[in-house]
Parts: structure tokens; sequence; C-alpha cells
């Protein structure tokens, strides 16, 4: 193991720990974030960098799915979409181009937080793959039977080189949707599985992010999410709120958008570009921009909070990601010593997730 390698593991890991913080207490993160680790056999959020910039050459195109919308306003809500937004930022300062695909009650704040963060949006690729510091938004379809054919157009228009989905609301496999309450909104929610499904039938990489296991892609750990998650039991048919479909890359957290933020820290971190990761200023102006165009926190209020975590809060992780990344880039000479020596003992070479070590093992033992 190289001192680049060990540092990238713990940049990563540190990401993974801050995105799977539990300020509840209610231990959902906790339950999921093991299947999500295991699943990618290292930290998830720079797995999931990695992944996404190897798929997306510069000049290449990503569609990011969001939106969930929520009873009883039947307004979006604001985890997912401010993430969304966040990471179009992030691709077009790395030279990447980005589709925004919505439900139609998602559009205006889509738009919103475009224009927040410093990007002409458009409502088709063709215009965003024509104009710089941009980016598309555009709105699919609710009515099942309209699916596939907006998939279909939306690829035509132009072939991502990835999709990314990150809280975007996920059908079971009876074709129903649910809150994570176990309400039924199936009649709210775009069916943009549809244009999800196409891509990885045609061979484009797919991400997800996700925070309950009813979101797009989440079928990655449906065995898990089945195990341990309330009303995921797949005995419970139509009413089970388990997501059918499953992700190549896939990542769980708190909240869909602190998986987000890291991910995008994550990506600042090995392309060494520590501004890559948007200020705290710049989360809040996202927040509001998304809560003053009509999107919701979880609790139906229009209060510029993301799952129940108001701004400040939102601030605070985001500062704490971006110091992570910088402290690590910065201080590659000075713990150069450090990390020979740490190196040389050999912990990280038998490293398990989860797995504590006694001070009488062997490193046979260990192994």
């Amino acid at each position: 193991m190289t001192q680049a390698e060990l540092t990238e593991r713990n940049v990563g890991q540190n990401l993974d720990d801050l995105m799977n913080l539990d300020p509840r207490g209610y231990g959902v993160c906790r339950i999921l974030y093991p299947a999500s680790r295991a699943r990618a056999g290292e930290p998830v959020s720079t797995l999931f960098a990695k992944r996404l910039l190897n798929a997306a050459p510069k000049g290449g195109l990503v569609h990011i799915i969001t939106g969930f919308v929520l009873l009883p306003h039947r307004h979006g809500e604001m985890d997912g979409i401010v993430g969304a937004a966040l990471l179009a930022r992030a691709l077009n300062a790395l030279g990447r181009k980005s589709a925004i695909i919505v439900p139609d009650a998602c559009v205006e704040a889509a738009r919103a937080l475009a224009g927040a963060l410093g990007l002409h949006s458009y409502l088709s690729v063709e215009q965003t793959l024509k104009y710089p510091h941009s980016t598309a938004v555009i709105a699919f379809p609710t009515d099942v039977e309209l699916a596939e054919p907006a998939a279909k157009s939306i690829l035509a228009e132009g072939r991502p080189s990835a999709v990314v989905a990150t809280e975007a609301a996920g059908a079971n496999s009876e074709g129903c949707y649910h809150t994570s309450m176990g309400f039924d909104v199936t009649d709210l929610e775009a069916k943009s599985e549809a244009l999800f499904n196409l891509a990885q039938k045609e061979g484009i990489p797919t991400f997800a992010i996700g925070d309950l296991g009813n979101e797009i892609g989440m079928g990655a750990f449906a065995d898990h999410l089945d195990a341990y998650i309330p009303r995921a039991s797949r005995g419970l048919g139509r009413d089970c709120i388990i997501a059918g479909s499953s992700a190549d890359t896939a990542l769980t957290a708190t909240v869909s958008d602190w998986g987000m933020n890291a991910v995008i820290a994550a990506m600042a971190y090995l392309t060494e570009s520590p501004a890559l990761l948007h200020s705290a200023a710049i989360q809040r102006e996202a927040m509001v921009a998304a809560s003053r165009a009509g999107m919701v926190n979880m609790y139906g209020d229009l209060n510029p909070s993301i799952d129940g975590f108001d701004a400040d809060f939102n601030m605070t992780l985001v500062h704490l990601m971006r110091r992570l990344v910088e402290s690590a880039l910065s201080l590659k000479q000075t713990c150069a010593p450090w990390f020979e020596d740490v190196i040389a003992r050999g912990f990280y070479e038998t490293d398990k997730p989860g797995k504590a070590y006694s001070p009488n093992e062997t490193n046979q033992e260990r192994q």
C-alpha cells in the first residue's frame, strides 16, 4: 500500500462517516451503510466518484434523475433536487455536461437552482450541449404509458456517458411508488425508471443515491432492506417500499443530499480541486432557492431544510467535508514520514470494515 492509496481510503472513509451521521438516532442509516460498503468493497463515496469520473470524459453528458413528490401539497421535496443541481455545477466545472430529469412539479425549482448556482438552464439536451455553463432541465411524465417513449426520445437527443439517480422516487416490483411511511404516491411520481432501465440495457453506467430504499437504484440492496428496514418486506407485495431497479454503483446516506455532497467532495479530492465542492454559503443559497421555488422539507413545510435538517446543519457538514479535502491535499509532504511508519506496521493490509483487532492477534490470525 502506498501513501496515496491510504490517503484516498481514509479520505473516503471520513466522507462516508460524515454522510452517515445519525443526528436523529433512529438507526436506519447505520443499517443501510454496511450493505452499501460491503457491495463497494471500499469507501463508497470515493468509489462512486472514481467510477463517475471514469465513465464521463470531458465533454461527456451525464443525466441526473431526481424528484420525489410528497403529499399532501403535491410538491417535490428538497432532498435530491438540491444535490442534483450541485452535481450539475461540479460537472460543469470539470468540463462535463448535464441534464436534470425531474417530475413536472420540480421543473421550476430545478431551473431556479441552476440559476442560483451560476448555470443557464435550457429545456432540451440539444441546447445545453450547444451552450457553455448550462444544464438541461427536462420534465419526465407521470403517465406510465408515456414513460418508455419519453426515455427513448431523451436518449436519442443526446446519449449520456452515465446516468445518476439521487433521491428519485422508485417503483417497487409491482410498479407502485411509496413514501417512507408506506403511503401510495404512484400517481404523483415521474416514471423515470424507464430512462434509468433503458440506459442500463444499452450499457450506460448507472449510479444511485438513496437514504431508505424506496429510491431508484436501491434494489441493489433488496435482501438487506427486506431483512431490516420497516415496510420493506417483499412479503407485502404491492405495499413493499423497496425499489425494483438496481444501480451498477449505489450509495446510501442518512440524507441523499449528504451522500451527493460526499461524492462531490471525493471528486474534489481525486481531481485535486478543493473548490469543486461548493462552499457553505453556496449550500445555503441553493437551499433557499429551492425552498422559494416550492420545494418542501420532508415534513411538508417551506422552510429551507432538507429531511428536517436546517441550512446551518447542512452548511456545517459541507464545511467539514471541504476542510477534510483541503487538509488531505495540503498535508501530503508534511505527513509523509508518518505514512511510512503506519503502512509498515501492516494494519491496513488486513483491515476489514467493522472488525476490531485484539493486540494479541497475529497478522495471520487477522486474515
